[in-house]
This record gives structure tokens, sequence and C-alpha cells, in this order.
């Protein structure tokens, strides 16, 4: 098996004020005023595809020897909290490029593997797509039923996957699937690199969504899908389960980071509103209720860019890559919902309509709190990351 890739950034802080700058204009210049127009044709117009795609988007977090920019993971949470500021439909456009699906290429896979795919995944020439969760195993990848058995030098993979992202326009799936029963010390999970157009890969219909119009998911059925031995991830079966919690603990502080950009833009749109509107010929803005509410998104805001940029920095220094992720997934992810819905009830009547950008915020921020790990699978990691501590120290 491969080592790992080390998560030190390549890009120098000057540098990378210039790529945040850049980054910020695009989405507030280009992006936000096409909003609506995302959200009516349910798809990201190929423009602003190819736009994303020349800043290299697609690849900000993949190193440069593999034809990305190289950012780590503090660099990406400031990029994540100005994609959260837009439709999320634009992150999740190169989203997992360069994470659970990037990543695992990146920390796991060989150096054939990371050649072969690595470029072309960076450039936005290929869509991966993290194909884990199946009906029965979402956030806990151990209750995967997708099997993978050896014929002669090849793999053989049967199963399905479920509300798998990009999964329509995908070029390659990072498949998870179990090889053998777990064991102590070894969960049984391998993890392979299949083409979409290898035969027996069938992807559903799109998924419709409560919201992230825009962004697509749908079902990957895999009959009898046939892979060489060089398809296996880092060439070791072994390696799948420390793939899977590694990319989804990095993709958990991403996300942390990718609500708090969204929680500032409805803050934003809620202090624009109170400030503009009246009622009774009072200005909203005025009565102490609403600044109540306002000052409690405020605090959120705050209190959750401080925690993913915590939790970026014991990510990338190593001090941490299991508990401070989750609890800031938890809390972040938690806060935009109670934000969002603040910010609908400072819109009043105006805020439970369609094209006005909180009601589409509210919709799309659900979704935070289930991806890359449920609230509750969190509250799990956390709490009982706590107890094996303590139990280690005494």
């Amino acid at each position: 098996m491969s080592t790992p890739a080390l998560s030190t950034s390549e890009v120098s802080a000057e540098d990378f004020a210039v790529i945040r700058r850049q980054v910020h204009e695009f989405v507030r210049e280009a992006v936000v005023p096409r909003e609506n127009e995302i959200m009516q044709a349910d798809r990201v117009p190929d423009d602003l595809r190819a736009a994303a795609a020349g800043m290299g988007l697609f690849g900000y977090a993949i190193p440069s020897r593999w034809g990305g920019i190289g950012l780590d993971l503090t660099q990406d949470v400031e990029l994540a909290q100005e994609f959260g500021y837009t439709t999320l439909a634009l992150r999740s456009m190169f989203g997992t490029n360069n994470g659970i699906a990037g990543q695992v290429l990146v920390g796991f896979g060989t150096d054939e593997q990371r050649t072969t795919w690595l470029d072309r995944i960076a450039s936005g020439e290929v869509v991966a797509s993290f194909a884990l969760t199946e009906p029965g195993a979402g956030s806990n990848p151990a209750g995967l039923r997708t099997r993978a058995r050896r014929d002669g030098t090849d793999w053989v993979i049967d199963g399905q996957k479920q509300y798998i992202t990009n999964a329509p326009s995908a070029q390659l799936f990072v498949v998870f699937a179990r090889y053998a029963e777990p064991e102590p010390g070894n969960p049984g999970i391998a993890v392979f690199l299949v083409p979409a157009d290898t035969p027996g890969v069938t992807v559903g219909p799109k998924d419709a969504k409560m919201g992230q119009e825009g962004a697509s998911t749908a079902d990957v059925h895999l009959a009898a899908v046939r892979v060489p031995a060089h398809a296996l991830v880092g060439g070791d079966a072994a390696a799948g389960y420390a793939a899977a919690m590694t990319s989804l603990a990095r993709g958990r502080v991403h996300i942390a980071a990718l609500a708090v950009g969204t929680a500032q833009r409805a803050l934003d749109e809620s202090v624009a509103h109170a400030a503009q509107s009246t009622q009774g010929g009072q200005r909203i803005g005025d009565f102490q209720l609403v600044q109540a509410h306002l000052a409690d998104m405020q605090t959120g805001v705050l209190a959750g860019r401080a925690m993913v940029r915590e939790a970026a920095r014991a990510y990338v220094d190593g001090t941490d890559r299991r508990i401070a992720p989750s609890a800031a997934k938890l809390f972040c992810t938690e806060m935009v919902g109670q934000v969002a819905d603040l910010a609908v009830q400072v819109h009043g009547g105006a805020g439970y309509m369609r094209e006005i950008p909180v009601e589409r915020i509210y919709r799309d921020v659900r979704l935070l709190r289930l991806y890359e790990g449920t609230s509750e699978i969190q509250r799990l990691i956390i709490g009982g990351g706590l107890v094996r501590q303590a139990v280690r120290r005494s």
C-alpha cells in the first residue's frame, strides 16, 4: 500500500489571498446573480462550469504534481466559506473531485492510479463520484452490502449505491465494497476505481430532491462489474475502511465551513431586509425582537467560523483528525439550520416565497445535517472518542 500523501499546502499566504479574492469575486459577481436561473433549470450553466474549471476549482485541493493547486485544509475551509455564500450546486459540481473522491486517491492511491486519474480530475475532464452510501448503509460504512470477490486476477463487484453525488455526470466511481466478513482489526472493506462506462454499471434517473437544485444525485447499480487488479485502490484490499474514514473526516471540516458561508449569506440577506423593510411605518430592524434574531445569527456565524478554522488547523498538523472534524460538522450544520430558520422569520411572508434567497437557503441547508455523516453519527464519534481517550489515559 502506498503512503498517504501529506496535507501540507503548496501555496503561500500571499498567493492564497489572490486565489481567495478571485473566488470571492466569481461567486458574488458571476454566480449569485444567476441563482434563480440555476434553481429553475436544475443545472449549473456550461459557462459557469467552464469558468470554474479555468480557475482550477476542480482541483484546488489536489497536489500540484497531479495537476491541482495544492491547498491544504486550512485554506480549503476559507474557499468553502466563499462557495457557501451562493447556491450549493456550485460547490457540489467540483466538491467530490477535491473532497471525498479525490482525496481517496491522493491519500491512498498507488502512483499509477494517481498518475492515471488525478490530472484529469483536477482539470475537470473527469468527474469522480464517491460511491459509499447504499440502502441500509449510510453514515456507517460498516453496514456495506455491496460485495467484491476475486475471480482470477480480477475483481467482480455486485451491489447498489444510493444518493451518489454527481453520479449522472461522473466518469469515475470510487466504489466501496465488502470483500470479507469483518473481524477485529479488519472491517473487510475495499475501494475500487470503476470507470462509469464499465459493463454492468448503470446509473439511475436523477433524484428529485427538496433543495440544492443544480446538484445531482442518483442510484448506481453494479451487476457483475469486472475490474482488473490495478483498480484496487492502494493495491491493498484492507486499505478501504481507512480510506473512507480519512476522506470523510476531512470532508466534514469542509462541509462545516460551507455551512458557515451559507449562514453568513442568510445573515447578510436578513440584515439588509431588516434595514430596508418597514412595518406600520417603522423599520423592522428597529424592533428589538428582530435585533435579537440577528444577534443570534451573528453569534452562530462567528462561533462556527472560529470552530472550522481550529478544526482545519488540528487536521493539518495531525493533532485531531477525528473528534474535531465531527464536532465542527455537528455544530456548524446544526447552526446553519437555525440561522436559515431565523432568516425566514425575519423576512416574514416574503421569506416563504420562491426566488427569495433565504427560501432557497432554508431548503438547501437541510441536507448538510445528513451527508458526510448525520448529526447523530457525529455525536457518537465525539462521545465515543472522548471515552476512549479517557480509557487510554487511565
